[in-house]
């Protein structure tokens, strides 16, 4: 798919916007993502990624390996193990992630920086309606999460912010 904008080069960023209910796609080279003031950074692989959060555990430990043979955790739904995860670095399906959970958990937090959740990425030039609307989501999470913790001074601090929006 070629740029956009200049019609010339390879499209390498490509965004989707949804307004109002209406879908809007972009497809740059980086040099026109560049001048457009869209921010570009250099991703590491997800194989790299993976490969990485696999092979230190939480706090530098080293990770338990899965043990092989009749007592490993296998997928019903495509018969993936972890094993195959580790070596891959890739899921079969899906379920994977129910099934794998307690294993996946702690790779899925250190990738996402404490999330569980993918939030996705906000586009230099989003409209500040939108980044409203995030950071107001944002808060609430935090909130749910004070209080979930019985912080109850950080969730009354979060609840004035999210008073402010309105």
């Amino acid at each position: 798919m070629q740029c956009e904008v200049c019609q010339s080069k390879e499209a390498t960023i490509h965004l989707t916007e949804i307004a109002d209910g209406v879908r809007t796609e972009m497809h740059l080279c980086e040099q026109c993502a560049q001048e457009q003031g869209v921010g570009t950074k250099s991703y590491i692989p997800l194989n790299e990624l993976l490969s990485s959060l696999l092979s230190v555990g939480p706090k530098g430990e080293e990770p338990a390996q899965p043990s092989a043979g009749a007592g490993e955790q296998v997928c019903p739904n495509c018969g993936y193990t972890l094993e195959k995860f580790q070596e891959k670095a890739v899921l079969g399906c899906p379920n994977d992630y129910e099934v794998f959970e307690k294993q996946l958990s702690p790779l899925i937090k250190k990738a996402h920086d404490g999330a569980t959740c993918h939030c996705g990425k906000v586009p230099a030039n989003t409209p500040t309606d939108s980044k409203k609307q995030l950071e107001i989501t944002q808060l609430r999470r935090q909130l749910d999460e004070a209080v979930r913790k019985e912080d109850y001074e950080l969730a009354a601090k979060l609840r004035d912010k999210l008073a402010e929006f309105k």
